[in-house]
Protein backbone atom coordinates (compact mmCIF):
# COMPACT_ATOMS: atom_id res chain seq x y z
CA UNK A 1 0.00 0.00 0.00
CA UNK A 2 0.88 3.30 -0.49
CA UNK A 3 -0.02 6.33 1.55
CA UNK A 4 -2.34 8.99 0.01
CA UNK A 5 -3.32 6.85 -2.38
CA UNK A 6 -7.23 6.15 -1.81
CA UNK A 7 -8.10 2.31 -1.03
CA UNK A 8 -10.94 2.06 -3.62
CA UNK A 9 -8.01 2.05 -6.25
CA UNK A 10 -7.21 -1.14 -7.13
CA UNK A 11 -3.35 -1.51 -8.36
CA UNK A 12 -4.69 -2.41 -12.09
CA UNK A 13 -6.36 1.15 -12.33
CA UNK A 14 -3.34 2.79 -10.85
CA UNK A 15 -0.49 1.48 -13.64
CA UNK A 16 -3.20 2.26 -15.84
CA UNK A 17 -3.57 5.99 -14.80
CA UNK A 18 -0.22 6.28 -14.62
CA UNK A 19 0.60 4.57 -18.52
CA UNK A 20 -1.91 7.00 -19.72
CA UNK A 21 -0.20 9.65 -21.77
CA UNK A 22 -1.65 12.82 -23.42
CA UNK A 23 -5.03 12.30 -25.08
CA UNK A 24 -5.59 9.08 -24.07
CA UNK A 25 -9.05 8.47 -22.73
CA UNK A 26 -10.45 6.56 -19.80
CA UNK A 27 -13.72 5.19 -19.53
CA UNK A 28 -15.60 4.95 -16.22
CA UNK A 29 -18.48 2.43 -17.35
CA UNK A 30 -22.29 1.71 -15.61
CA UNK A 31 -22.95 -1.60 -14.89
CA UNK A 32 -24.83 -1.80 -18.08
CA UNK A 33 -22.54 -0.61 -20.28
CA UNK A 34 -20.83 -3.60 -22.69
CA UNK A 35 -17.05 -3.07 -21.20
CA UNK A 36 -15.76 -6.78 -21.92
CA UNK A 37 -16.79 -6.77 -25.54
CA UNK A 38 -15.74 -3.02 -26.11
CA UNK A 39 -12.46 -2.83 -24.25
CA UNK A 40 -9.09 -3.10 -25.19
CA UNK A 41 -8.26 -3.39 -21.69
CA UNK A 42 -10.19 -3.92 -18.70
CA UNK A 43 -10.58 -3.34 -14.99
CA UNK A 44 -13.19 -4.47 -13.01
CA UNK A 45 -14.23 -2.54 -9.68
CA UNK A 46 -17.59 -4.40 -9.38
CA UNK A 47 -19.38 -3.25 -5.98
CA UNK A 48 -18.40 0.29 -6.49
CA UNK A 49 -19.88 3.19 -8.70
CA UNK A 50 -18.50 5.31 -10.99
CA UNK A 51 -19.08 8.71 -8.68
CA UNK A 52 -16.71 6.81 -6.09
CA UNK A 53 -14.18 6.15 -8.35
CA UNK A 54 -13.89 9.42 -9.71
CA UNK A 55 -13.63 11.56 -6.19
CA UNK A 56 -10.73 9.19 -6.19
CA UNK A 57 -9.41 9.69 -9.57
CA UNK A 58 -10.30 13.11 -10.31
CA UNK A 59 -7.42 14.59 -7.76
CA UNK A 60 -4.94 12.57 -9.77
CA UNK A 61 -5.68 12.62 -13.42
CA UNK A 62 -5.16 16.13 -14.95
CA UNK A 63 -7.50 16.84 -17.76
CA UNK A 64 -6.62 17.49 -21.38
CA UNK A 65 -6.79 21.46 -21.61
CA UNK A 66 -5.90 21.60 -25.18
CA UNK A 67 -9.78 20.58 -25.99
CA UNK A 68 -13.14 22.31 -25.34
CA UNK A 69 -13.99 19.62 -23.35
CA UNK A 70 -11.76 16.43 -21.84
CA UNK A 71 -14.94 14.59 -20.48
CA UNK A 72 -17.84 13.10 -22.21
CA UNK A 73 -20.79 11.43 -21.65
CA UNK A 74 -23.56 9.20 -23.79
CA UNK A 75 -26.11 12.00 -24.92
CA UNK A 76 -29.73 11.24 -23.76
CA UNK A 77 -32.08 9.90 -26.55
CA UNK A 78 -35.54 12.06 -26.88
CA UNK A 79 -37.48 12.28 -24.05
CA UNK A 80 -34.98 11.36 -21.66
CA UNK A 81 -34.21 13.35 -18.64
CA UNK A 82 -30.68 14.71 -17.57
CA UNK A 83 -29.33 12.38 -15.46
CA UNK A 84 -29.10 13.03 -11.70
CA UNK A 85 -25.15 11.65 -11.73
CA UNK A 86 -24.14 14.11 -14.28
CA UNK A 87 -24.29 16.36 -11.73
CA UNK A 88 -22.51 14.59 -9.10
CA UNK A 89 -19.83 14.39 -11.76
CA UNK A 90 -19.83 17.78 -12.81
CA UNK A 91 -19.39 18.97 -9.54
CA UNK A 92 -16.23 16.43 -8.63
CA UNK A 93 -14.76 17.22 -11.45
CA UNK A 94 -15.14 21.63 -11.22
CA UNK A 95 -13.38 20.65 -7.29
CA UNK A 96 -10.15 19.93 -9.32
CA UNK A 97 -10.00 21.61 -12.76
CA UNK A 98 -11.88 24.65 -12.70
CA UNK A 99 -11.61 25.50 -16.06
CA UNK A 100 -13.84 22.35 -16.60
CA UNK A 101 -16.99 23.70 -18.91
CA UNK A 102 -19.16 21.13 -18.75
CA UNK A 103 -19.64 17.62 -20.70
CA UNK A 104 -19.42 16.53 -24.37
CA UNK A 105 -22.67 14.91 -25.64
CA UNK A 106 -21.68 12.10 -27.64
CA UNK A 107 -24.55 9.82 -29.51
CA UNK A 108 -24.81 6.17 -28.00
CA UNK A 109 -23.33 4.25 -31.46
CA UNK A 110 -20.64 7.11 -31.00
CA UNK A 111 -19.53 6.80 -27.50
CA UNK A 112 -19.39 2.94 -27.98
CA UNK A 113 -17.14 3.15 -30.96
CA UNK A 114 -14.68 6.02 -28.54
CA UNK A 115 -14.66 3.34 -25.78
CA UNK A 116 -13.04 1.27 -28.13
CA UNK A 117 -10.39 3.12 -28.21
CA UNK A 118 -10.29 4.31 -25.36
CA UNK A 119 -7.20 3.45 -23.54
CA UNK A 120 -9.01 1.16 -21.16
CA UNK A 121 -12.50 0.66 -19.32
CA UNK A 122 -13.30 0.65 -15.47
CA UNK A 123 -15.99 -1.73 -15.01
CA UNK A 124 -18.44 -1.18 -12.45
CA UNK A 125 -21.45 -2.29 -11.36
CA UNK A 126 -22.90 1.21 -10.81
CA UNK A 127 -26.75 1.00 -11.11
CA UNK A 128 -27.42 4.95 -12.43
CA UNK A 129 -28.89 5.27 -15.90
CA UNK A 130 -26.66 6.76 -18.21
CA UNK A 131 -23.55 6.80 -15.94
CA UNK A 132 -20.78 6.41 -18.52
CA UNK A 133 -18.10 8.85 -18.67
CA UNK A 134 -15.08 9.19 -20.64
CA UNK A 135 -12.18 11.19 -19.39
CA UNK A 136 -9.37 12.95 -21.58
CA UNK A 137 -5.91 12.60 -19.51
CA UNK A 138 -4.06 16.19 -20.30
CA UNK A 139 -0.23 17.04 -19.32
CA UNK A 140 1.15 18.32 -15.68
CA UNK A 141 3.14 21.49 -16.47
CA UNK A 142 5.63 22.64 -13.46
Amino acid sequence: MLKGIPKIIPPELMKMLMEMGHGDEIVFADGNFPAASHAKRIIHCVGHNVIDLLSAVIPLFPLDHSVDRPAAVMAPVAGEGKPVVWDQYQAQIKQHEEAFQGFQYVERAAFYERARQAYCIVATSDPASKGNLILKKGVIRD
